[in-house]
């Protein structure tokens, strides 16, 4: 299969990050139809190619639905992958309040066993909670975020260990958002779970990736086997990272079956560090002959920066996702 490459490279190390200005309304996916939200002032379409973020790149930050979409606004970025969390925090879901430790934490065999019990009763509670909600909340979050020219692209809500009720209302809530479905990580078990699930809501069941592709004997094709609309976000960075293989082979292939990639600048298998995140332009993953695919083919298929490097002293989570912004709008305009 040839790979392309890009013809006119951007300075790699001496890109700067730098605010956008930006106004136009951005072309919006509404479940599997595009559509235009009706607010103003976003639109980081660069090229034909829809570039966003996955709301965990604001991880290190307070995460409400409200902050996250104050964060898309600081960034100019008018798409995004937005974690269950803010979702169904924002629509008045229950609130874990039992023991917790943190992960270094001794604890004792007894609290251990209370903190299990709290946690499933917690579990019921949310699952009654989550197959008896009216999706109202849920249009009133789509509403506020499209008003501001954001779209919700995918909901990454939804696990394929839930009930049957609960995947219902994972789909559902997705479909109230106008997301094009959901993700989750990427398994066998996973997407013969999920397929029917898709196929009945008319929606994606949208398959996220690791490094699962170096292990040996891994093939997407038999994860999308299971259903037609079984799809993937394809983690470039991991991708490239576990492999060492060029990303847009995959892509090239399966591009009919890919939503959106998650876009980070990693390290590859062999060097040092291996298989490390890094800054946009500091890594070897070739973000430039990715974006450059995705704007020569035309493909419908969103770029979502995923901030996981280590944020400097000094900077913030939006202000690193606006320099991967504009690393990525310097190679696509």
């Amino acid at each position: 299969m040839k790979i392309r490459t890009s013809g006119s490279p951007v300075s790699r190390r001496s890109f700067i990050g730098s605010t956008i200005a930006l106004a136009a309304a951005a072309l919006i996916p509404g479940g599997l139809v595009s559509c235009s939200p009706r607010g103003a002032g976003l639109n980081s379409r660069f090229g034909g190619v829809q570039i966003g973020t996955i709301s965990y790149s604001f991880r290190s930050m307070p995460g409400s639905a409200e902050d996250i979409l104050e964060y898309l606004k600081q960034t100019g970025l008018s798409s995004v992958e937005l974690m269950g969390g803010p979702i169904e925090q924002y629509a008045g879901a229950p609130e874990y309040r039992g023991p917790a430790y943190g992960r270094n934490e001794e604890v004792t065999e007894q609290q251990r066993t209370a903190m299990a019990e709290a946690r499933a009763e917690f579990a019921e509670e949310l699952r009654r909670w989550r197959v008896s909600v009216p999706m109202d909340r849920f249009r009133d979050l789509r509403k506020m975020y499209n008003d501001a020219g954001v779209n919700i692209d995918i909901a990454k809500l939804g696990n394929p260990n839930w009930s049957d009720e609960e995947i219902d209302y994972a789909f559902s809530v997705a479909k109230t958002l106008g997301s094009r479905g959901i993700t989750f990580e990427i398994s066998l078990d996973a997407a013969r779970r999920m397929a029917p699930f898709a196929e009945k809501h008319g929606l994606y069941a949208i398959m996220h990736n690791h490094g699962q592709p170096g292990q040996s004997g891994f093939s997407f094709d038999d994860h999308l086997a299971f259903g037609r609309n079984l799809m993937l976000n394809l983690d470039v960075g991991h991708y490239w990272g576990a492999t060492g293989l060029h990303p847009n082979a995959v892509i090239e292939k399966f591009h009919d079956r890919i939503v959106s990639l998650h876009v980070k600048d990693k390290t590859g298998p062999n060097e040092t560090p291996a298989d490390s995140n890094m800054p946009f332009g500091q890594g070897s993953t070739p973000l430039e002959d990715i974006l450059n695919l995705l704007k020569d083919r035309g493909w419908p298929i969103t770029a979502d920066i995923e901030l996981e490097y280590q944020i400097p002293e000094g900077s913030d989570a939006v202000q690193e996702v606006k320099k991967c912004t504009e690393y990525c709008r310097a190679i696509l305009v």
